[in-house]
């Protein structure tokens, strides 16, 4: 029935929700420290192959989070949509904790993979058509003024 078809709703956005918030923030987040401690020169001075690389390597990166974060919520959906009549919580004992987080490491490569080629297509068809690429992350310069007052 209509109980049916929304059992695994809110193990889904369990597993969406977080997927999702992954992939974006923690993209960002690794772009910024790849040029930052790893690139040896500013953004600005890459070439757009270099910039390519780095855009897959922290993609591949966040796709490593991304597999991690819902795991556990993508068990239970699958168990769910195994079994009939389960609920979270019957599908969540059954599995138990190691139960969860089985196959973890196949899904880190797969979504991983996966992941970083989304990001690194985004990213070339943006350089091919030539459509504007964020700047590079800086201080904020009321910040810097800040700071340069303290010190």
């Amino acid at each position: 029935g209509i109980r049916g078809f929304y059992k695994g709703l809110v193990p889904l956005w369990s597993r969406q929700i977080p997927y999702t918030m992954m992939k974006f923030a923690c993209f960002e987040k690794t772009v910024e420290f790849l040029y930052k401690y790893v690139v040896p020169k500013p953004r600005s001075d890459c070439s757009k192959s270099e910039q390519l690389v780095v855009t897959f390597v922290a993609g591949y990166i966040a796709g490593v989070f991304c597999a991690i974060a819902p795991h556990p919520a993508d068990s239970i959906v699958s168990k769910l949509n195994a079994s009939e009549g389960g609920s979270v919580v019957s599908a969540a004992k059954e599995l138990g904790m190691a139960g969860m987080w089985k196959g973890l490491g196949p899904r880190i490569i797969m979504i991983g993979t996966l992941t970083a080629l989304q990001w690194f297509i985004y990213d070339s068809v943006k350089v091919a058509f030539r459509l504007p690429r964020p700047p590079p992350p800086e201080m904020p310069e009321s910040l810097k003024r800040k700071l340069a007052a303290q010190s």
